[in-house]
């Protein structure tokens, strides 16, 4: 039976390298026996760019996934009416994981608003949180103690992970420019991009 899962949720719009090999760092690192890829709702892009639709984000964390016997995807969140908060996921998933062991796997950056999500000191009591870092995003320890005691920062555990230029924004911006985006994604993600002819259209502003 699996003890140890690492929880990856994100947008995933659309999911690219830069967090399969995050995923797979932290993986190893942590001990973990399964990362769980788990695409989340999301509002409108700011940058302008069209967003893929729940479903295509779906399939593409699938097909990205799909080489790595220990990675696998959940819709969890796409299913759940209304709002989806972090907590809700997690204890959701304790109950359907009996007896395994949560680990949320974030960014600094995301680490540092730990304190402006829903009920986060709730969150950080019923699971633990791997905090994947890289140079330039440094984690602010000192906000965390402000805003969480000892006992629940105890559940925060570092670790380095190589800082890779890439980003779904950043992504989506060459598609609409017409650029490869060869070895950015999984090739199975570049094909059911081609085949969908996602994010190439700009949004209109209202």
């Amino acid at each position: 039976m699996e003890k140890r899962i690492g929880i990856m949720g994100g947008t995933f719009d659309p999911i690219h390298m830069g967090h399969l090999i995050t995923a797979e760092m932290v993986r190893c690192a942590a001990f973990l026996d399964r990362i769980l890829f788990i695409p989340s709702a999301r509002p409108p892009h700011k940058d302008g760019t069209r967003t893929a639709s729940p479903e295509d984000r779906l399939i593409m964390t699938e097909y990205a996934v799909r080489e790595n016997l220990h990675f696998s995807v959940s819709d969890i969140e796409l299913r759940r009416n209304g709002p989806s908060y972090t907590v809700d996921t997690i204890a959701e998933l304790q109950s359907r994981l009996d007896g395994a062991d949560l680990f949320f796997i974030t960014g600094a950056d995301a680490m540092n608003d730990l304190y402006l999500w829903h009920e986060p000191k709730r969150l950080l009591r019923s699971c633990r949180f791997i905090v994947a870092t890289r140079q330039g995003v440094p984690l602010n320890e000192l906000l965390l103690a402000e805003k969480f005691t000892e006992e629940e920062r105890r559940h925060i555990q570092v670790l380095p992970t190589p800082h890779l230029e890439i980003s779904s924004s950043s992504i989506r911006t060459r598609i609409r420019s017409g650029l490869s985006i060869k070895y950015l994604v999984p090739s199975s993600v570049e094909e059911y991009i081609k085949k969908r002819g996602l994010y190439r259209e700009h949004v209109k502003e209202l």
